[in-house]
C-alpha cells in the first residue's frame, strides 16, 4: 500500500553501505520506520537530508508483515536550526523525543502526539520558560498515551481526598491519609501541585503556557513526575544529564 504523509524525524542509524534507517513520528500513522535506499551513496536521491526533528512529506511503501517500510520520497517542509546553537534546548527536544519513543507504540495512530511535538518545537524557539515548557509536554504525553496518574481520588478506596493527599508511584496516583500506609513510599504532595498538574493535562497548549507555577509548586512537580516516568517507564533516559542541568533541581532522572 503507497502511503503518503506529514511527519518528524526522531532519528536515523546507517543501513548497510549505502542506505539509512529513519523513524519518524507521523500524523496519520504514529511511530513508523522507513528504509531509504541508496540516500548514503546519492544524497540527492531525496529532497531532504533527514535533519533531526525537520518535518518532511514523504510517501512511503507500508509493508503487510514488516515494520520497516520503504521510502520512495522525502520532500522537507520545515526545520527547527535553533537547535543547531542552543545546547540547551536541544537537550529539552532530545528528551521529548526519546519520551515520545519510549511512551508511543509502533504505528499507532496519535495526531495529537504529532501536533504537541509540533506545538512544542515552536514554542521552545521563542521561550525562556523552560521547566514549565517540559513539564506541560511531559503531562500532556502522558495523558494523550492513557498513562497519565490518577488524581481525581485515592485510587485505592476511590473516595474523594479532602484533606491531606500522597503520591504513589506504586498505585500511579493519590491515596489519601487513611490509605497512604498501603504504601511506604508514597509522598505528601501540596494541593497546588495537584491543581496545577490537573490544569495542565486539561487546557489546550496556548493556556498552560500562560499558567504562572509557584517555585515551591515547581520543584516538587518537577520530582514528582521524573520519578513517575522513572518507575512506570523502567529506563534511563540518555537525555537526562543535560535536562537535570538545565532544571537545577535536586531532581534525579537518571
Amino acid at each position: 500500500m503507497i502511503c503518503r504523509d506529514e511527519a518528524i524525524v526522531l532519528m536515523t542509524r546507517d543501513f548497510r553501505e549505502t542506505s539509512k534507517i529513519a523513524v519518524f513520528y507521523s500524523k496519520k500513522f504514529g511511530k513508523i520506520s522507513g528504509l531509504f535506499k541508496g540516500i548514503r551513496k546519492d544524497p540527492r536521491k531525496f529532497a531532504s537530508n533527514l535533519e533531526f526533528l525537520s518535518i518532511n512529506e514523504i510517501i512511503f511503501y507500508k509493508k503487510r508483515f514488516s515494520e520497516l517500510h520503504l521510502v520512495s520520497q522525502c520532500d522537507f517542509k520545515k526545520g527547527f536550526s535553533y537547535l543547531e546553537s542552543d545546547i540547551v534546548k536541544f537537550g529539552l527536544a532530545n528528551f521529548c523525543v526519546e519520551l515520545v519513543y519510549s511512551i508511543m507504540p509502533q504505528e499507532d495512530a496519535h495526531p495529537e502526539i504529532y501536533d504537541l511535538l509540533v506545538n512544542f518545537l515552536d514554542s521552545l524557539e521563542n521561550t525562556n520558560l523552560l521547566q514549565k515548557l517540559v513539564y506541560n509536554f511531559i503531562l500532556k504525553t502522558l495523558t494523550l498515551s492513557g498513562f497519565q496518574p490518577h488524581l481525581e481520588s485515592c485510587i485505592s478506596c476511590k473516595k474523594s481526598i479532602e484533606n491531606q493527599a500522597f503520591f504513589s508511584n506504586r498505585f500511579g496516583g493519590l491515596l489519601c491519609s487513611k490509605c497512604s500506609c498501603r504504601d511506604e513510599q508514597c509522598e505528601s504532595v501540596l494541593a497546588g501541585t495537584i491543581a496545577t498538574i490537573l490544569f495542565l493535562q486539561n487546557s489546550n497548549w496556548p493556556d498552560s503556557l500562560r499558567l504562572d507555577i509557584l517555585p515551591s509548586i515547581d520543584k516538587q512537580l518537577g520530582k514528582l513526575l521524573f520519578s513517575f516516568l522513572n518507575f512506570h517507564l523502567e529506563k534511563k533516559f540518555k537525555s537526562a544529564k543535560v535536562l537535570n542541568e538545565l532544571l537545577d533541581r535536586n531532581v534525579n532522572i537518571c
